[in-house]
């Protein structure tokens, strides 16, 4: 008989136990936290893998780009190429043929414009690929609080059941802290590998800037000699 009681205590103090006997407002919590951490990891993965794939694209491109012979044919070849790198110089060396195409160039000028132009697609391209970053940001930061709100329902519920049976034995208030602190567990559970993600994949985000920008100025300097071969 203790056997029994003893199975049936761990069966309600389980986390299917604990989420069908919580109170609604509880469940919504719990569901919306389960939700933001499928959500989540959705993200961490998909974000992951497309992050990864950019910068080896963008290392192989930009290898590919410096050991060329001729920038005008392997821009034309390679220029179309659905890679960060190659829409930086698409940029840039589109730039530079309408500048250089006018009957009088202004050196000073044309190098401007490729500054402006190059490095305001290599913004764009860090803005196209965190745009759901924000998601993990929010999630991280919003997930414990609503996971402590779950709490503190739970542990009023807790102390309204004391109140209603005038009983504050271990059996009474049991269920409703378990299930209270099962809430703050879901919002950890759905916030900590969201900030982790968040900073992992900004500081990826920050290094393909940079490199996207290194690329900028090299191929700047590049055209900007040409200007001065020109002069």
């Amino acid at each position: 008989m203790d056997q029994l009681f003893v199975n049936a205590d761990a069966a309600t103090l389980s986390p299917i136990g604990l989420f069908l006997q919580a109170d609604w407002v509880v469940k919504f919590v719990m569901l919306g936290l389960l939700l933001a951490s499928i959500w989540t990891w959705t993200i961490i993965i998909g974000f992951g893998f497309r992050l990864r794939r950019n910068v080896a694209q963008s290392d192989a491109f930009e290898r590919d780009f410096w050991t060329a012979q001729d920038i005008d044919r392997f821009h034309d070849k390679r220029g179309n190429e659905n890679v960060p790198t190659a829409r930086v110089l698409d940029a840039g060396l589109k730039e530079w043929r309408r500048s250089t195409n006018a009957k009088k160039v202004d050196a000073e000028g044309v190098r401007s414009r490729l500054a402006t132009l190059m490095a305001s697609a290599s913004a764009a391209e860090i803005d196209a690929l965190s745009g759901r970053l924000n998601v993990l940001a929010t999630i991280g930061s919003v997930a414990p609080f609503v996971g402590l709100f779950g709490t503190v329902w739970g542990i009023m519920r807790s102390f309204t059941s004391i109140a209603a049976e005038q009983n504050s034995s271990l059996a009474v208030v049991a269920p409703g802290i378990a299930e209270a602190l099962f809430a703050t567990a879901i919002g950890l559970f759905a916030a900590i590998p969201a900030v982790i993600a968040y900073n992992r994949f900004s500081h990826g985000l920050n290094r393909l800037e940079a490199r996207l920008l290194r690329f900028a100025d090299k191929f700047h300097a590049t055209l900007s000699r040409e200007l001065d071969a020109e002069a």
